[in-house]
């Protein structure tokens, strides 16, 4: 079974105005979680600069924005192979709770 990808957007940074529009994003806070259905989960999150916004460019108001659309900004922004990456560590995540290749013991004394 492959491994399902859900983004979730945590933030936006954004200019109160900018070339006459207001709250203007231009960062946005994101986390990517993997799972393999059956209770193995990986995660990555980190933060996308996005190109900044130009007077006469369409423009959809903040309070209009939909998460979908942030996240078509945010992958586009991190392009196809970076996503790949990202979608590869967490692959490795999973893979590593499902087959450890080590383990965190604590010292036999303090049983």
């Amino acid at each position: 079974m492959a491994n399902t990808y859900t983004w979730v957007i945590t933030a936006m940074d954004a200019y109160p105005q900018q070339a006459g529009q207001t709250d203007v994003v231009f960062t946005v806070h994101w986390t990517l979680n993997g799972t393999d259905g059956s209770g193995h989960n990986g995660s990555v999150y980190g933060t996308v600069g996005l190109t900044p916004y130009q007077a006469g460019e369409p423009f959809t108001p903040y309070a209009q924005l939909t998460q979908n659309q942030v996240i078509v900004w945010v992958t586009a922004a991190l392009g196809a192979e970076q996503v790949a990456a990202l979608e590869a560590s967490i692959d490795q995540q999973i893979q590593q709770q499902i087959t450890p290749t080590s383990v965190n013991l604590p010292p036999p004394w303090s049983a």
